[in-house]
This record gives C-alpha cells, sequence and structure tokens, in this order.
C-alpha cells in the first residue's frame, strides 16, 4: 500500500520520515506521552528513527497507515490506524494517537481524526474501527468521544507496554454509526 496524504481545512496528514525525526523525538520528551502510549521512556532520537522505519514498514506491509499532523508545516502529532486484521465481514483497525504539549486543546486531533476515520471506512472499507487507552487517559476519551466512537467498556489489565500491563478502555466505530458525540459513562 503506498502511503496517502490526506488534508483538512488546517491540516496536511503525511507519512513522517527521517526529516521529522527530530520534532518526534523533542515530541516525545514530555512526560504525558510515555505515560499514556507505548512511547519508550526515556525516549532517544534512536527510538524516533526506528519509529520512523516502523511506519514505512507498516504502509508496505499493509499492517498500518500513520501519518504526521501538520498545522503550518509545523510538526504536531501522529495519528494512526493500526493493526488491519481481516475478518469474515470486513478488517478492522485500531486508531492511535498522541500530540506534541503546544499543539494540545486546538481541536487539530479531532480534525485529523475525522480524515483518517473516513478514510479507513471509505478506502479501506473497514467494519470496525476500535479506540483503546489506558484507564484515566481521558483527553484521549474526549476526542475518541468527538469523533463518534461509542464507549464499550473496561478491560482489565488488557493493555501493554513498557510500563506492564494497565486495565484499558475501549470503544467502537462502525461506519454507519451516526457521528453525534454521545455521552460517555466516564467522561
Amino acid at each position: 500500500m503506498e502511503p496517502v496524504t490526506l488534508t483538512t481545512d488546517r491540516l496536511v496528514l503525511r507519512t513522517p520520515t527521517e526529516a521529522d525525526a527530530e520534532a518526534i523525538d523533542r515530541a516525545c520528551q514530555d512526560p504525558e506521552i510515555p505515560r499514556w502510549t507505548t512511547v519508550p521512556s526515556p525516549y532517544t532520537r534512536e527510538h524516533a528513527d526506528g519509529f520512523i522505519r516502523m511506519i514505512a514498514d507498516g504502509w508496505a506491509e499493509e499492517t498500518g497507515a500513520v501519518w504526521g499532523i501538520r498545522a503550518d508545516d509545523a510538526f504536531l502529532g501522529v495519528i494512526s490506524l493500526d493493526g488491519f486484521t481481516p475478518q469474515v465481514g470486513g478488517a478492522h483497525a485500531e486508531l492511535g494517537y498522541w500530540m506534541a504539549r503546544e499543539a494540545r486543546g486546538r481541536g487539530y486531533l479531532v480534525e485529523a481524526g475525522r480524515a483518517v476515520v473516513e478514510w479507513g471506512f471509505a478506502e479501506l472499507g473497514l467494519a470496525r474501527i476500535q479506540w483503546q487507552a489506558v484507564v484515566g487517559n481521558i483527553p484521549s476519551a474526549r476526542a475518541a468521544r468527538a469523533l463518534g466512537f461509542r464507549y464499550e467498556g473496561l478491560r482489565r489489565q488488557a493493555l501493554t507496554s513498557p510500563r506492564g500491563r494497565d486495565d484499558g478502555w475501549t470503544a467502537g466505530l462502525l461506519p454507519s454509526d451516526d457521528r453525534t458525540p454521545v455521552p460517555w459513562p466516564i467522561l
């Protein structure tokens, strides 16, 4: 699968390259990113270089699609559809993301998420997109809810990272779902 560039009113989403390694490394120094994601801590430039190679492999092997989120050519964060899993009745994937500290709270993530979700349903023909987050990651949950995901529950010790195992929240989105946010019991 060839990498795809997506655009919105304010953003350009394109595959991160070696030129983005410094910005990725800088963003991942924020302790909130490894706190809630699988990003290693401490994070090094070598981690950023390896991440960029992994992104290229995901596109080539058709197992994942990762975009760098940019506004006015500034690198703001990363968003992905990972783990394309063919199933009877259609494939599914997981939406993941993180934003650099200075980009949070401006609506960029939800704007990027809408473009990625629509691309996944329209171009990949996904039957379902899943969201997961470590229990307590309220900003991630708010973004998923704003994208129209439906809260599905708590999965005990289901998420793994360099920290070990964490309880996780999960939500899902189907192509036929109304994208209007609905109440979640955790928010």
